[in-house]
């Protein structure tokens, strides 16, 4: 196993990830905060899953709107 190619391809998938969920979150927020103007923050989940490998992690953050 070529551990600089491995390292490499997780951080392209990490940065490929991180983008798209932040325009996604991003985009979603504008419109609830639009129907809920009142909202403060948002209870969030990310599940991170190989299923080759069997891992399957969970990630339970709140993001703050104000």
């Amino acid at each position: 196993m070529n551990e600089e190619a491995l390292n490499a391809s997780i951080r392209k998938f990490l940065r490929t990830v991180g983008v798209n969920s932040q325009r996604e979150i991003e985009q979603a927020v504008r419109a609830a905060v639009q129907a809920r103007p009142e909202t403060r923050a948002l209870a969030a989940t990310m599940t991170l899953e190989i299923a080759e490998l069997g891992l399957k992690v969970t990630y339970d953050a709140s993001i703050d709107l104000q």
